[in-house]
C-alpha cells in the first residue's frame, strides 16, 4: 500500500511539473479522467526593482552679512570744534551740543536741552565731512549725524 502511495505521489508530481512547464510555455494541459486535477496558475512575470541612487540637493549658503561699525574718530580730528553753523554731508562726534539740528538720519542718544551757549564761534563750516571729539554749534544741517550723545534744543528730521 505504501509503495502504491509513493508511485501515486510521484505521478502527481510529474503531472504537476509537466503542467507547469506547459502552462509557462503557453501549451494546453490535458488531465486524464480518474486522475486528480492539477490547477496551474500562470505566474506573474518577475519584477526586479533596483534601488536608485539617493538624490543630493545642495542648498547655497545665505550670503554673509557684513556689518560696518561707525569709523572711529581720526586722530587728526580736533578734540573740540565750535562753530556758528555746520553744513555737511556727514557729521561725526563723541558728543554734540547744538541748539538746532536738521537731518534725516540721526544716530545716537538724544538728550533734550534748553539752550546751548556757544562761545568763541569761528563762523560757519561747510564741508563734506566733519569729525571731532566734541562739537558745539548753534545749527547743524547734515544728511547723516552720528554721535554717542547728542544734546539738542530743537531736532528737525527732514
Amino acid at each position: 500500500m505504501r509503495a502504491r502511495n509513493i508511485v501515486f505521489a510521484a505521478a502527481i508530481a510529474v503531472s504537476a511539473a509537466l503542467a507547469t512547464h506547459a502552462a509557462l510555455a503557453g501549451d494546453s494541459v490535458v488531465v486524464q479522467p480518474g486522475q486528480p486535477s492539477v490547477i496551474v496558475q500562470p505566474g506573474q512575470p518577475s519584477v526586479t526593482v533596483q534601488p536608485s541612487q539617493p538624490s543630493v540637493t545642495v542648498q547655497p549658503a545665505p550670503p554673509a552679512t557684513i556689518v560696518v561699525p561707525p569709523a572711529p574718530s581720526v586722530s587728526s580730528a580736533p578734540a573740540t570744534l565750535q562753530a556758528e553753523g555746520i553744513k555737511a554731508h556727514e557729521v561725526r562726534a563723541q558728543t554734540i551740543y547744538a541748539n538746532k539740528i536738521e537731518s534725516p538720519s540721526v544716530q545716537g542718544t538724544i538728550h533734550q536741552s534748553d539752550t546751548v551757549k556757544v562761545d568763541k564761534t569761528k563762523g560757519d563750516i561747510e564741508t563734506p565731512s566733519v569729525v571731532a571729539g566734541v562739537i558745539y554749534a548753534d545749527k547743524i544741517k547734515a544728511r547723516s549725524i552720528v554721535a554717542e550723545h547728542i544734546y539738542v534744543r530743537e531736532l528737525k528730521k527732514d
